[in-house]
């Protein structure tokens, strides 16, 4: 599927969806979404405090690179983090990551930056996440992959970091 570039859609167009999505059911074990669903796509650009003194992106800065993409990812649903927290008393946070470096990004790279949705439980989500390089897509064939992630993301509450369940009105906007 070619989707227009991510700096060219509004929020809402963001989100490329396949058909045929499978949509995870809301017992208190994860479900996996499977690979055909929505991929929201984020693009970042490169800048000198995204780098390390040999020039290439520092390990460390795709963690905020996903981070951005998943936040812009739970806004395109209508899910705005501060509100949850000031309205529920509770709020998403990371509770695992798994990431692999496939090749370094550089100064002024054009990255897009992915948001899936793989797994949902009642209390937590896992995301799949890639970083690509924008500026190597030609013609229809795929971008460099440069760094992807598993991402599991968990609903505690604000204070005590205890988990709860995601409410249901948030699981039936992650499902769409």
């Amino acid at each position: 599927m070619n989707a227009p570039a991510p700096d060219q859609q509004g929020p809402r167009n963001r989100l490329c969806r396949a058909a045929g999505a499978a949509a995870p059911s809301g017992g208190s074990e994860p479900h996996a979404v499977g690979s055909v669903g929505a991929i929201f796509q984020w693009p970042v650009r490169v800048y000198w405090e995204d780098t390390d003194a040999g020039g290439i992106v520092f390990y460390a800065n795709y963690l905020k690179f996903f981070e951005r993409s998943r936040t812009e990812w739970l806004r395109s649903l209508g899910i705005q983090q501060q509100n949850l927290k000031d309205s529920s008393g509770c709020m998403f946070v990371v509770t695992d990551t798994t990431l692999r470096y496939h090749r370094p990004a550089r100064l002024d790279d054009e990255l897009v930056v992915t948001a899936r949705l793989y797994e949902m439980g009642r209390a937590s989500m896992t995301l799949k996440q890639q970083a690509l390089l924008k500026s190597e897509q030609v013609d229809g064939q795929p971008a460099t992959l440069l760094c992807e992630g598993t991402i599991r993301i968990g609903w505690v509450h604000g204070t005590s970091l205890q988990p709860r369940r995601i409410p249901v009105s948030i699981l039936e906007r992650l499902k769409n």
